[in-house]
């Protein structure tokens, strides 16, 4: 994994950036993309875009190569009004086919809006795109990637009604295209209004679904994070990203555990997994849940240290990375999220001190369980031989 920090010139913003290539020649690159001075989200948003523009021109990547950019917002309600006025951070835009997600999460000040983007540059054709609402599917082969961004349910006010709505509009979604929750979906993203208390709502209505669809602690889960975000609607209490494909074999999927480190979820009532990895002909994609400072009894560890939280939660995604084949270094992307904002630049300078350039964006977002002061989920690829799998 090569890293490194773009140069924006007199653009008021910086450019962290990772590039995986692969013996197939395709690349895969990860950008975070902040505003470094304050303005207006307008202006901010020019910044951003004008930042990864240069970025995107310097490593000779047109923006047709984007599949997923996720925008981390301070006041989402007041903000979505310019996302939407400009095509690469719109909802929707079938003439710009890319997942666009837009999620309340602030990051620290001065920062209205941060960009994680992710590309595949392949350079041997064309990627094969198409839009179809707020999911992005890229055909590649025999097997296709669903990003899926933006997913609510407004039927019930209560979250546990409307977790439950999600997932029966997904799988709805996953049924017309030939897949289902227990086959196909690698990953999920939650964002709970009021985490503190209303967690438990979303995770009984999860609970119930996986269980009537074949999903157990006998077969398996869906890798996750569950963390406390907003939308762009106040009636929303709960929304959900997600990422799928089609066409995946059971045999390139193996589930992340790492029990000398962390408790099986399902112990304490909670249905995901650690981390799940999905191999290809020339590389793996590992996806880390959202980790914390937890032992493998369950136990939150050293409760209001965040220092030392920090330091066990990363050794605990260094060995779901370590079961998957990857480690520190294989990393292309890190979500950090601080439950409170005075703990920001401690978090923030370690990350860089241990970590570099890599692209890392660290918000505020409380934690599924109040006592956890930090959470970290991440992104690895890794090279790998398996003349029998697909391609990427």
């Amino acid at each position: 994994m090569d890293y490194w920090l773009f140069d924006c010139g007199k653009i008021p913003a910086t450019v962290n950036i990772a590039r995986f290539q692969g013996q197939s020649g395709v690349a895969e690159y990860n950008f975070v993309v902040r505003p470094m001075e304050y303005g207006s989200i307008e202006t901010q948003l020019q910044w951003v875009f004008s930042a990864y523009q240069k970025a995107l021109d310097s490593v000779g990547l047109e923006r047709r190569t984007a599949v997923l950019r996720r925008f981390f917002c301070s006041d989402l309600l007041n903000q979505a009004a310019a996302l939407e006025s400009h095509s690469f951070s719109k909802l929707c835009n079938i003439d710009e086919p890319c997942a666009v997600s837009w999620i309340c999460q602030p990051a620290v000040p001065p920062v209205k809006a941060a960009l994680w983007a992710y590309h595949v540059h392949d350079p041997s054709s064309k990627l094969k795109k198409v839009q179809e609402g707020t999911s992005l599917i890229l055909e590649r082969g025999e097997i296709s990637h669903h990003w899926t961004t933006g997913l609510t349910c407004l039927t019930g006010s209560a979250h546990y009604d409307q977790t439950l709505g999600i997932f029966k509009n997904y799988q709805t979604f996953l049924r017309s295209r030939d897949m289902s929750l227990a086959d196909n979906v690698i990953r999920t993203w939650f964002f709970i209004q009021n985490i503190d208390a209303y967690y438990q709502g979303l995770v009984a209505a999860r609970k119930e679904f996986f269980a009537e669809h074949g999903l157990t602690p006998a077969t398996h889960f869906i890798a996750s994070t569950g963390i406390e975000g907003s939308y762009v609607d106040i009636a929303t209490k709960v929304t959900m990203d997600a990422y799928s494909i089609s066409g995946v074999r059971s045999e390139q999927i193996k589930f992340l555990e790492a029990l000398d480190h962390l408790s099986p979820p399902h112990i304490y009532g909670v249905t995901f997994e650690r981390g799940t990895s999905v191999s290809y002909r020339d590389r793996k994609h590992i996806f880390i849940s959202g980790t914390a400072s937890i032992d493998n009894q369950g136990n939150i560890l050293y409760p209001g240290d965040v220092k030392r939280q920090l330091d066990r939660t990363l050794e605990n995604v260094e060995a779901l990375l370590k079961q998957g084949g990857a480690g520190f270094n294989d990393l292309c992307v890190l979500i950090v999220y601080v439950r409170d904002l005075s703990d920001f630049e401690y978090v923030r300078q370690q990350l860089r001190e241990r970590f570099g350039d890599m692209p890392i964006e660290v918000v505020v977002a409380p934690v599924c369980r109040p006592g956890w002061l930090i959470e970290v989920e991440g992104q690895a690829i890794v090279p790998a031989a398996n003349p029998e799998l697909p391609d990427f």
